[in-house]
């Protein structure tokens, strides 16, 4: 992007404004980059999560029995891993169920626990992927929004060399550029939050696995 773009004021906004949004602080950045070129946050991004280092109990892999082909698991899974569903209302319909079962046969109340890891697991790694490749298109579409403001200020500056300026046609794209970069910033300051998704969606699962824990 060329220096000029830098210095300039577009309605009172600086884009150098515009460009230290669009990037990091060092040490962030330099947490970033261990991720893909489009991935914008200063977490480490972890792509899937791996079952065995989150749960002791019995190898998913030798689970004979779909978690959905019990119904009540089935219920409790999809119930706690319901958007609409607040965390402290999942945690206790996890317990409620982990408590039916203590009077039950060991073997049988350690293989539907299992189960209600399996998919409590399963869900949460569905949602955190689709959460990753919402924040990877967020992040592509601020930098084709950055482009576009580049060439937006490009074809700005190129109208006030003329000599005859079109005062109209001027005023219509600095208010077009002034939008873009307000959107810009917008969506760059929501980022952050949108980065926390995949974390809180792992910090949910590990309080779940910890309850199913105390009653294996």
């Amino acid at each position: 992007m060329k220096a000029s773009h830098i210095s300039a004021l577009i309605m009172g906004l600086p884009l150098g404004l515009l460009l230290a949004l669009a990037s990091p602080p060092p040490a962030e950045a330099q947490r970033a980059a261990t991720g893909p070129p489009d991935w914008p946050c200063v977490q480490r991004l972890v792509p899937e999560l791996a079952w065995g280092a989150i749960w002791t109990g019995p190898p998913l892999d030798e689970v004979e029995e779909a978690w959905w082909d019990d119904d009540e698991v089935g219920r409790v899974v999809r119930y706690a891993m319901s958007r609409e569903t607040r965390s402290d209302d999942a945690m206790q319909r996890v317990s409620e169920f982990v408590d039916s079962l203590a009077d039950d046969d060991p073997e049988q109340r350690e293989e539907r626990l299992t189960l209600l890891f399996s998919g409590l697991f399963e869900l949460t790694q569905r949602e955190r992927s689709r959460t990753i490749e919402r924040i990877r298109g967020a992040s592509r579409a601020q930098v084709a929004r950055l482009e576009k403001v580049a060439e937006m200020v490009d074809e700005l500056e190129a109208l006030r060399a003329e000599e005859d300026i079109d005062p109209a046609q001027e005023e219509e794209l600095s208010k077009a550029l002034f939008w873009e970069q307000r959107t810009f910033q917008s969506r760059q300051q929501s980022l952050p939050a949108l980065c926390e998704q995949p974390y809180l969606l792992e910090e949910r699962l590990g309080q779940m696995v910890r309850i199913i824990d105390a009653g294996m």
